[in-house]
């Protein structure tokens, strides 16, 4: 890498600095005295010098190292180790006349060589290395490089109001840790820098996406120093006698989005301090680039953590007995049970709508992050108040006109196991959300949220139509559970074809008198004879499988399934006001807690003592290796048009596959 170009002169020494790594081109043709003809370079230990020349144009000299003074011809120098002291190195260039073997006149080039690099953990390797290569460039795949930055959106500090990110100062030493270290080493003799300068600056574009941390070394929290970003563009490092690394701390203040790729960059600028009435000049730059850490999703596959519940136990539909049901689920499964009680909740039930659970991660740090839907209504200080705290962090996206409709809650928010498309690999699965068919008037999840999934680029979005249901969520149509076979999952799918195809046949068994809704109180029974013969939920069916069979194909070619990695689970829904309901408990809409489902218990028909809609999906999934349980949530949550994936959350465990070695 050429550095700068040096004028030398016969005149007087000349004199410039070094850096490690790069190349002086020198000027000999600004001051040849009258009669050379040629001249030779030659360097103090220490100093390489290079002939570059035009081989067409210029002859290489035999034997002697005299060159002719020719514009095709160029001298270059580089040092390797840094200088013990200042112009301890030096280059002459000597001029001969065409018949003298003594030179007629010399020029002298005083060197000084210093050492100045900007590293990051480029590798990613979780160290800080020297004089990384391919710095300037952030490369995806497990033979790329580039560091990794986390947005800094947990609360270490228990006092705090707010997230770490913030203060514009460090709260504690643990909020050090979700900062990535920046590290400048500098070599060379320190009074080089009497007359040169370091100057670290951030680009205009990046200020407010970052901060940087100076750690001074006194111990305390006050030594760490916020030096650049939010409003600071630049900052010049001083250079303490015999100190060769100063370290500091970079926050990541800002996920990707539309109008952040993620990419961020920091110099650190090597200044010669010019006369009082010009600018600096520029000796050497030296960049490092860092990409900030995506949002990243868990798939039902994921093993569960931690389950989350609303207690509804003074609302007009109380959820005492479902939280019974569900806590001895949680206790098979071998989770945490966290339930918000009604103080926080304020009657609202639906904690998966309110938030979505994923996690951030680089080489040196993982925790979970919330994202916060921006439905908000009785839950929507939850996650802020409640779960955003140390190591786990928070995010979410506001419409700048704060309207939302029923797709802008989480329930509409899915991903996807991993998966491999017409052999694009998907390692960390994709995100699913609803939306309308192109046409007007249809609602869709607001951009401001879509925006930000897509620019997460490691779980590339699928909309899909979910317009066609009155609450307008994927979780009322779709599913996914574990599989110890084929690509490790299956996904489920709701089905009126499947739910008349079981009817039928037991209409034909001779139980057409098997009522639905046996033994609900209040609830008015309809048997299979009359389900089957009634025209208007028919045609209802017919129109609802239509618009789960568009979704069908679009998953299909999305995620690169075929129909050996689908279930139908039987499924019927009524039109209310021309969008969908489910007609009984929706079973697709269940909770998946390793090899233990919790499903909405349908009230399906009973025969043989059994309920066939229960037999029917124990048949389908047991032989999965799961373990099906039916909870009872018809009041406390199908009659108010939500099922039991739509009351619950869960926290899972995260990938063990790093998303920085995907190539998305």
């Amino acid at each position: 890498m050429t550095q700068r170009r040096v004028r030398v002169s016969t005149e007087s020494p000349s004199y410039a600095v070094c850096v490690v790594g790069t190349e002086v081109s020198i000027d000999i043709y600004g001051s040849i005295p009258s009669g050379a003809t040629s001249f030779d370079a030659r360097g103090t230990s220490g100093v390489r010098v290079y002939v570059v020349y035009n081989h067409s144009d210029v002859k290489k000299p035999a034997g002697a190292s005299r060159w002719t003074l020719n514009s095709q011809v160029e001298v270059i120098v580089s040092m390797d180790i840094p200088s013990s002291t200042v112009n301890d190195s030096k280059v002459r260039i000597s001029y001969y006349g065409q018949k003298e073997n003594a030179p007629i006149e010399g020029a002298w080039l005083y060197l000084t060589c210093v050492n100045v690099s900007l590293d990051a953990d480029t590798d990613r390797s979780g160290m800080v290395k020297s004089n990384g290569t391919n710095k300037t460039k952030w490369m995806w795949g497990p033979d790329g490089q580039g560091a990794v930055l986390l947005v800094n959106c947990d609360r270490d500090s228990p006092g705090a109001k707010h997230m770490d990110s913030a203060y514009q100062y460090v709260q504690s030493y643990a909020d050090l840790q979700d900062m990535s270290l920046m590290i400048l080493r500098i070599q060379g003799p320190s009074a080089i820098f009497a007359d040169y300068k370091l100057v670290l600056h951030v680009s205009v574009s990046d200020v407010d996406k970052v901060r940087v941390f100076h750690a001074s070394g006194s111990g305390s929290l006050a030594q760490y120093e916020h030096v650049l970003g939010s409003d600071k563009l630049s900052y010049v490092v001083d250079r303490p006698s015999g100190q060769e690394e100063e370290t500091f701390y970079v926050e990541g203040l800002a996920f990707p989005d539309a109008d952040f790729s993620g990419l961020v960059s920091f110099s650190v600028t090597l200044l010669e301090v010019s006369d009082k009435n010009a600018p600096d000049t520029p000796i050497f730059t030296d960049t490092v680039v860092f990409r900030v850490a995506p949002w990243i999703m868990t798939p039902n596959t994921l093993q569960p953590l931690e389950v989350f519940v609303c207690s509804m136990e003074r609302d007009a539909n109380p959820n005492g007995d479902f939280l019974e049901a569900l806590r001895a689920l949680v206790r098979k499964a071998n989770c945490k049970l966290t339930v918000c009680p009604e103080v926080e909740n304020r009657h609202d039930r639906w904690i998966q709508d309110e938030m979505e659970f994923g996690y951030v991660e680089a080489p040196h740090k993982m925790f979970p992050v919330v994202f916060d839907s921006p439905r908000d209504r009785g839950l929507k200080d939850f996650a802020f108040r409640r779960i955003l705290g140390p190591d786990f962090g928070y995010v979410t996206r506001v419409p700048p006109y704060g309207h939302v409709s029923s797709l802008d809650s989480f329930g509409n928010l899915d991903v996807s196991p991993p998966v491999t498309v017409q052999g694009k690999t998907y390692p960390l699965g994709r995100i699913l959300i609803g939306s309308s068919l192109p046409r007007s008037g249809g609602r869709r999840m607001t951009r401001a949220v879509r925006d930000f999934l897509y620019a997460q680029k490691v779980q590339p979005p699928v909309e899909l139509y979910s317009d066609w249901l009155s609450v307008g969520h994927v979780d009322e149509f779709l599913s996914f559970v574990p599989a110890p076979d084929r690509k490790g999952f299956r996904l489920l799918l709701a089905s009126p074809d499947a739910c008349y195809k079981l009817f039928k046949e037991k209409q034909r068994a001779g139980n057409g008198n098997a009522a639905q809704f046996a033994g609900l109180e209040n609830v008015k029974t309809i048997t299979i004879d009359e389900m089957l013969a009634d025209k208007t939920l028919r045609s209802d069916s017919e129109y609802v499988q239509s618009c789960i069979d568009w979704n069908r194909h679009a998953l299909k070619e999305e995620l690169g399934l075929t129909e050996q990695d689908i279930i139908d689970i039987p499924q019927l829904f009524v039109l209310n006001s021309s969008r969908a309901d489910a007609f009984f408990p929706d079973m697709v809409n269940m909770i998946v807690l390793g090899k233990h489902l919790g499903i909405p218990k349908p009230f399906g028909p009973i025969v043989d003592g059994r309920c066939c809609l229960e037999e029917n999906v124990r048949s389908l999934l047991e032989p999965l290796d799961l373990t099906c349980t039916f909870i009872n949530d018809f009041f406390s949550y199908h009659t108010l048009f939500g099922e039991i994936h739509c009351g619950t959350n869960v926290r899972r465990k995260p990938f063990s596959f790093k998303w920085w070695n995907m190539i998305p």
